[in-house]
């Protein structure tokens, strides 16, 4: 069974930083683009970033850009997100997601980890 578990989301202030991390079992990470999506209240869900399988290329959504990272590290079956510079839009459930395709979709979903941006 395909288990992705999120971890590291919470509160934090404005202009503060976060580190979400994903941890995976069941599955190889090996060969999977690896990414993250957001979701907030009353909105639909919004590709945050992703990581090809190799981590040599990364794709980061606009309104993150320049303030978020991610990584990864296949041997640990692993992905994170550092998120900087927080404010109160990047408010929403994160959710990590394996084996995306394009921005839109992927074959696994984790459950969400909830990150609230205080002003």
């Amino acid at each position: 069974q395909v288990q992705l578990v999120e971890s590291g989301g919470g509160l934090a202030q404005a202009g503060g930083f976060l580190r979400l991390s994903c941890a995976t079992s069941g599955l190889s990470l090996r060969g999977y683009r690896m990414g993250w999506f957001r979701q907030a209240p009353g909105k639909a869900r919004e590709f945050v970033a992703s990581i090809s399988s190799s981590g040599a290329y990364t794709d980061i959504a606009d309104s993150v850009k320049g303030r978020f990272t991610i990584s990864r590290d296949n041997a640990k079956n692993t992905v994170s997100l550092q998120m900087r510079s927080l404010n109160s839009e990047d408010t929403a459930v994160y959710y990590c997601a394996a084996g995306l395709s394009g921005r839109s979709t992927a074959a696994y979903w984790g459950q969400g980890t909830q990150v609230t941006v205080s002003s």
